[in-house]
């Protein structure tokens, strides 16, 4: 698809669903792949992923990595972001953030991001900005956010504002270049807390001062239950949509302490099985999980795969076999995807498992068998 091409599908799909839901809404037949944007394909870099990390332990991608993304034939990365790295407070310090801090904005700590989208121009991968902490928001300690997304217009507000200086920042790149996502993984909906209306409500403050900058931006909202369920909600806005696939968790999360917090997950299998031996969740139910997604993209909604991927403690063997079928779902849709992560537990560099022959590549460890099914999708 060419950057003529790509601008032209954008701007039609966004026009035709801006004045209310689609008379297929609820009712896909999916046969068609998509086209209403390319099939990206890549992975999400860490470079800002989470504030409190120490600098000295912060992932740094050099221009190396985007080099190697380039020549092993890929064209996308996701980037998420923690907007605590440019609120100008102590909050790094202290981590504690104040209300009175969450619109300081220090916009020479978005310098990093102006490299990380140059470099995506340099060497042809399309960037896409995520906020992984939102103000008022993030799967991960969200408890740390002084008030709630969902339910505190001073969070809206500031929600809002930080999406303004993002899209006012990067105006002049090209739609080709550059997509937004709005903010990670949002939660299941639950009484008291949040529903599907919030949602599609705080989204649309986030979009709307995004277009009233950039109309022509793609842009891309998570779906519910932490990129789980479509948000049918935002259908009528024109935004794409983002799934993430660490689904069956006992699989991809098999001994991450964050999830398998007993650390008793069974050991995994893919099928997995029931105990006399029959298949309990399988590539049948994996299709049946992605169904509604390549529904979406088949009657031109963008779909993407912002996330994938099994933790470093899941059997090698059995990754590969789950993850050939969740990319061969996924090309049949015509979605691409974004492995979580580049380098680190997740990744094809430096995973840290012990079951891989890795291979030496420039002072860092490679799973090249890892690689080459992810070339081959």
């Amino acid at each position: 698809m060419t950057r003529r091409s790509f601008g032209r599908s954008a701007g039609l799909t966004a026009a035709a669903m801006a004045f209310g839901a689609p008379a297929w809404a609820g009712v896909f037949q999916p046969k068609t792949p998509q086209t209403a944007v390319p099939r990206w394909r890549g992975f999400n870099l860490l470079d800002l992923f989470q504030a409190l990390t120490p600098d000295e332990k912060r992932q740094r991608s050099n221009e190396d990595v985007y080099r190697w993304i380039r020549d092993w034939g890929f064209n996308f990365i996701r980037v998420p972001l923690d907007y605590w790295f440019w609120i100008d407070s102590d909050c790094r310090q202290t981590k504690t953030m104040r209300k009175a801090d969450v619109l300081k904005i220090r916009e020479s700590a978005l310098e990093e991001i102006d490299t990380i989208v140059e470099r995506g121009r340099k060497y042809g991968l399309h960037v896409n900005l995520n906020l992984h902490r939102a103000p008022g928001y993030c799967v991960n300690s969200g408890e740390r956010e002084p008030f709630v997304l969902w339910s505190d217009r001073e969070a809206q507000t500031a929600f809002a504002l930080h999406w303004e200086i993002l899209a006012k920042r990067y105006k002049d790149v090209s739609p080709y270049d550059l997509s937004f996502n709005l903010v990670n993984e949002a939660p299941s909906p639950k009484e008291g807390y949040m529903s599907r209306d919030d949602y599609a409500r705080v989204m649309r403050t986030g979009l709307d001062a995004i277009r009233q900058i950039s109309p022509q931006r793609l842009v891309v909202v998570d779906g519910l239950e932490y990129g789980n369920s479509v948000a049918t909600e935002l259908i009528p806005t024109g935004v794409g949509q983002s799934v993430h696939s660490y689904w069956p968790g006992e699989l991809t999360h098999f001994r991450a302490g964050w999830v398998d917090r007993h650390l008793d997950f069974p050991e995994p299998s893919w099928p997995i099985l029931n105990a006399d031996g029959t298949v309990k969740l399988g590539r049948q139910e994996l299709e049946a999980h992605f169904k509604p997604w390549g529904e979406l993209a088949a009657h031109g909604v963008p779909v993407h795969c912002g996330e994938m991927g099994c933790f470093n403690r899941t059997p090698h063997a059995i990754v590969l076999h789950w993850m050939s079928d969740v990319l061969e779902i996924l090309e049949g849709y015509g979605i691409g995807w974004s492995l979580w992560e580049f380098r680190g537990s997740f990744g094809i560099l430096d995973s840290g498992r012990d079951d891989v022959a890795y291979e030496d590549w420039h002072g860092v460890k490679l799973d090249r068998e890892l690689l080459s099914l992810l070339q081959a999708h």
